[in-house]
């Protein structure tokens, strides 16, 4: 029994290879697993006659060889049925030229986000993350933002349920990285957030900040002002000249905001700049106290500074864009170009 079903499977293994139509496909068929006179149905007649130990032994190989046959016949009906599809393909010309591929740009918030980074790993900083969803401790309390401060109206913020909120700037993940390090920390954060603002040509519910902190013994304002001096020179990659106005901020002191020469009249004057030569980029100033003592360090040990800025309003101001609502429309004609 053991020689019949090893000749049967070696003559399905020729013919199989052989089959080249539907028709020997059918003939096929019937000559190994046909009713009457099939091969396989011949052997499985043939295992009546032998004893009960031998008829089990060769009942397996039986059922073995019918499985290697029906498999073998569905694996040549599938190459059959794909014989026509491959027949019509249009042969490989190699010596034509390929179809023209136009593969989409960065988007130019992308763009910048990814100077940014490079500008401050540069200068030793880590990247930092927190997430969009705050409580108020993080987004108001820890920054010592009082509980009547405006900004925690829900005219300007989108409040949640369970006492949660959309972080209204990156400043939570300093806290953040506060409580999980000790001193010294030089650290940028870049993240959406949120605020309850119209969305017109300078101003959009949903943008992208910076935050930027420093802490260590012995950090002053002139560190601060080095520091943002030579961030200005290299997004903007060009001279130009910085200058802080006092301004108050609940979680620094002193605060101030930051001014850049103009970058379109390189201080002259023009309708950019509104003619006065120079152009607001955003806040900084010394890390107040009372974060300090948020987060468990010693005011009277460490000191540092902090900063923020938005990544739109360095595009706008680094390709002449002069609309935010450009970098969230899905304009292809827009996108499509080049802010290399």
């Amino acid at each position: 029994m053991q020689a019949r079903v090893r000749t049967i499977r070696e003559q399905f293994d020729r013919e199989v290879a052989g089959i080249g139509d539907t028709a020997a496909l059918a003939a096929a068929r019937v000559r190994f697993l046909g009713r009457k006179e099939g091969l396989l149905t011949l052997l499985l007649r043939d295992l009546r006659d032998l004893s009960g130990a031998e008829r089990a032994a060769a009942g397996r190989e039986v059922n073995a060889l019918k499985d290697h046959v029906e498999f073998g016949l569905a694996a040549a009906a599938e190459r059959l049925a794909q014989a026509p599809a491959a027949a019509t393909l249009t042969p490989l010309e190699a010596s034509l030229p390929g179809r023209l591929v136009h593969p989409g740009p960065l988007h130019p918030l992308s763009q910048v986000r990814d100077d940014i980074e490079e500008i401050f790993l540069e200068m030793g900083f880590t990247l930092e993350h927190g997430p969009e969803v705050e409580t108020d401790r993080y987004n108001f309390a820890a920054l010592n933002i009082g509980e009547h401060h405006p900004a925690r109206d829900s005219q300007d913020t989108f409040y949640l349920e369970n006492g949660l909120l959309l972080r209204t700037h990156t400043s939570p993940v300093q806290v953040r990285a506060m409580e999980r390090r000790r001193p010294p920390i030089a650290m940028v954060a870049i993240g959406k957030v949120f605020r309850r603002d119209a969305f017109d040509a300078t101003h959009s519910p949903v943008f992208h900040q910076v935050e930027g902190l420093v802490v260590d013994e012995g950090i002053t304002f002139a560190h601060l002002k080095g520091t943002l001096e030579h961030f200005c020179r290299r997004v903007f990659e060009r001279e130009v000249t910085l200058r802080l106005r006092p301004s108050f901020f609940p979680f620094v002191e002193p605060g101030a905001e930051y001014d850049i020469s103009c970058i379109f009249c390189s201080g002259a004057g023009c309708s950019r700049c509104k003619g006065s030569g120079w152009i607001e980029l955003g806040g900084t100033g010394m890390v107040h106290p009372a974060v300090f003592e948020q987060v468990g360090y010693d005011p009277a040990r460490v000191s540092g500074f902090a900063f923020g800025l938005g990544i739109e309003r360095i595009a706008m101001l680094k390709h002449g864009i002069d609309d935010i609502r450009l970098f969230y429309e899905n304009d292809l004609r827009f996108l499509g170009q080049s802010f290399a």
